[in-house]
Formats: C-alpha cells, sequence, structure tokens
C-alpha cells in the first residue's frame, strides 16, 4: 500500500505542473509516475506519511501568518542554518520535507547535503539588544 502514495504524490506534483486533468493527460501522468526510477524502495511506515500529510495542512495557515508578519514587521536578518533530516527518511519523504520548509515564506532550503542534512536559509527579525 505505501508504494501506492509515492504513485499518489507523483501524480499529484503532475497534475500540479500541469493544471489539466484531461484524459490524455491522466494517461500520460500515470505512465510519467511509473516510469520514474527509485518507486520500489523500501517502503515508509504510514504513520510516517501521515504524519508529513497533517504537517502540510498546519503549514497552509502557517505560511499566511508568516507572510503578513513580513509585510508589516520587516524581517531585515537573515542566517543560514543546518537542519538534520530526520532519521530512516526515504526520498519521497525528504522531497515532502523540504517542500514543508520552502512552502513558509520565510525559510528556503539551499541545498540537502547526502550526509543528512538541510542547507536552509532563513529572514527573521533581528533581536533587541
Amino acid at each position: 500500500m505505501i508504494g501506492h502514495l509515492n504513485l499518489i504524490l507523483r501524480l499529484a506534483i503532475w497534475f500540479l505542473l500541469t493544471s489539466d486533468l484531461g484524459v490524455a493527460n491522466i494517461i500520460i501522468g500515470i505512465s510519467v509516475a511509473l516510469l520514474l526510477p527509485g518507486r520500489n524502495k523500501a517502503p515508509e511506515p504510514l504513520k510516517d506519511w501521515l504524519r508529513v500529510l497533517g504537517e502540510v495542512i498546519v503549514a497552509i495557515p502557517q505560511a499566511y501568518i508568516e507572510a503578513f508578519e513580513i509585510i508589516f514587521r520587516p524581517h531585515n536578518h537573515e542566517d543560514v542554518i543546518m537542519e538534520r533530516v530526520k532519521p530512516q527518511r526515504t526520498p519521497g519523504l525528504i522531497f515532502l520535507d523540504i517542500f514543508l520548509i520552502t512552502f513558509t515564506p520565510k525559510t528556503i532550503v539551499l541545498k540537502y547535503h547526502k550526509h543528512g542534512s538541510y542547507e536552509v536559509h532563513r529572514v527573521r527579525r533581528r533581536k533587541k539588544s
């Protein structure tokens, strides 16, 4: 069943990129999703997928809140931090983690390091001294 979640993720990305739910595009999307390499890797536990999908739902209002914060209270300080990748992450879950970090306006992933960390650029308000 977990392999189906990877297929659904690939199809969702395909439909978001093409913005077309026509029959021909659905057939092309399924073909592309099945032909992409890496589909038969180690399966992710269902609880990891559900947790990440819950985080995506929480990230949507958080993104709006951060956008209004940036508009009304300027964020003049920026830095680059290293965030550790959660243990036992598959490529699909790593993609969703990167999506979550980049989805909010204050942070963006600059680079994923194979040794298990993300290089994250963030903006923030400078703390008053």
